[in-house]
């Protein structure tokens, strides 16, 4: 199989979440593509199970080193940037991938790659204290003004707004309490955010643990950011109306990113757009040993 490494999120090589992407037109069964999603041990693998298109897009099948997932933002992105180049060899601003979460539409404009969320869907609040306990905090560097909130535009994700910096950095999983978390949560995905950020050009700085997917900590995690311009956008964090922001990710794990969001809401209506650069790192043959940079 012919397969590509690209970072995505990032502003330069070597930096953002780094995708293994592979053309796989019927040539292993889904237990091999889980096994090869493991060896790799990314965040995400994605898989392009069709060289043509069906109902206009194409097929992508996305693993984590643990499990099939049904959607996620940079490999929605990446994948989108090797079938622009490869597929469709740059002839098409508008691309349509295929997920398991269903039609997700991707656009080229300005050397970026735009993915389109999902209506988001919000469920549950939280108690603040079951996350302090998880995230290894205390409940008052929680905010008391927004809720803790599950949300999904895909992928249900928990958020959780923080007073400062020092307590995003601060956070790390408690297995215990995180494994009773997860037994009952719908939004097992945890987003802690601040307005407090790496960079003077950034709006939120944003850490995201997934650790029941075989991913402690993400680089640049592009689903949970449709769920965090939802959330914005609901609970007038930062506007009730539009946002257009950069938010920082990755920095603690050294992968810094940067995630691009715009959104607008209209009373129940919402239209909500994440964006980012990509680049090719590599490209090879699977199984040979063999890569051209």
């Amino acid at each position: 199989m012919e397969y590509f490494i690209t970072d995505v999120f990032g502003e330069k090589k070597y930096s953002g979440n780094q995708l293994a992407t592979f053309f796989e037109f019927g040539t292993v069964s889904e237990d091999e593509m889980q096994q090869i999603a493991r060896e790799i041990n990314y965040s995400e693998t994605t898989f392009i199970t069709c060289g043509e298109k069906i109902n206009n897009g194409y097929d992508v099948r996305i693993f984590t080193p643990a499990s099939e997932i049904e959607f996620a933002g940079h490999p929605t992105l990446g994948t989108a940037f090797i079938i622009d180049k490869y597929l469709e060899k740059g002839k098409s601003g508008k691309l349509l991938l295929n997920l398991r979460a269903g039609q997700i539409p991707v656009t080229k404009k300005n050397g970026f790659y735009w993915m389109k969320h999902n209506t988001p869907t919000f469920k549950k609040r939280i108690d603040p204290s079951i996350l302090a306990g998880v995230l290894s905090i205390s409940e008052y560097d929680i905010i008391d003004k927004f809720p803790v909130q599950e949300v999904s535009t895909g992928l249900p994700v928990t958020i959780v707004p923080l007073k400062s910096m020092a307590a995003l950095k601060r956070a790390s999983i408690s297995k215990a309490e995180y494994e009773g978390f997860i037994e009952e949560a719908w939004g097992k995905v945890i987003l802690v955010f601040s307005r407090e950020t790496y960079s003077p050009t950034q709006s939120l700085a944003v850490r995201v643990f997934v650790d029941y997917l075989g991913i402690p900590e993400d680089p640049a995690t592009g689903s949970a950011m449709g769920c965090l311009a939802a959330y914005l956008l609901n609970f007038g964090v930062l506007g009730k109306k539009r946002i257009e922001i950069s938010v920082g990710q990755g920095y603690e794990i050294d992968r810094p990113s940067n995630l691009y969001i715009e959104a607008t809401r209209e009373g129940n209506e919402f239209d909500i757009n994440v964006g980012g650069k990509v680049f090719e790192i590599a490209r090879g043959i699977w199984g040979q040993g063999t890569v051209d940079s």
